[in-house]
């Protein structure tokens, strides 16, 4: 699903199909998280049921404003308590399914919003 023809600066999503997110100037393959200005390839989460704060570390160290969480093909929410733990880290988070994720990470990242998405691929 392509999304958008306008670009804006730093690490645009172009187009998201299951186990491909198509970045500018390469494709990911593995589970990914991006701000605009990083990439996290090949991030390595544990199984969804045991997803831990310690699976979202390398997004949080960047103190992002808010953390789209894309769980692929289907929305899935990951346990309450974690949920609970990135927000008293003082981060907001959503869930959604993995191609809302990638039109909504290119939106807050046109708007210059300190926004991170750890992306599911599957």
């Amino acid at each position: 699903m392509k999304f958008t023809t306008e670009k804006p600066q730093g690490n645009f999503i172009q187009s998201y199909l299951p186990g491909e997110i198509h970045l500018r100037d390469q494709v990911l393959h593995t589970h990914t998280i991006l701000s605009a200005d990083l990439i996290i390839a090949d991030w390595q989460p544990a199984e969804f049921d045991d997803l831990s704060i310690a699976d979202f570390k390398p997004a949080l160290a960047h103190q992002p404003e808010i953390l789209l969480f894309g769980t692929g093909p289907a929305q899935r929410f990951p346990a309450l308590s974690l949920l609970t733990e990135i927000m008293r880290a003082g981060t907001a988070i959503e869930v959604m399914q993995t191609d809302a994720a990638c039109r909504t990470f290119n939106i807050l990242i046109a708007e210059n919003r300190a926004v991170m998405a750890a992306l599911l691929v599957s």
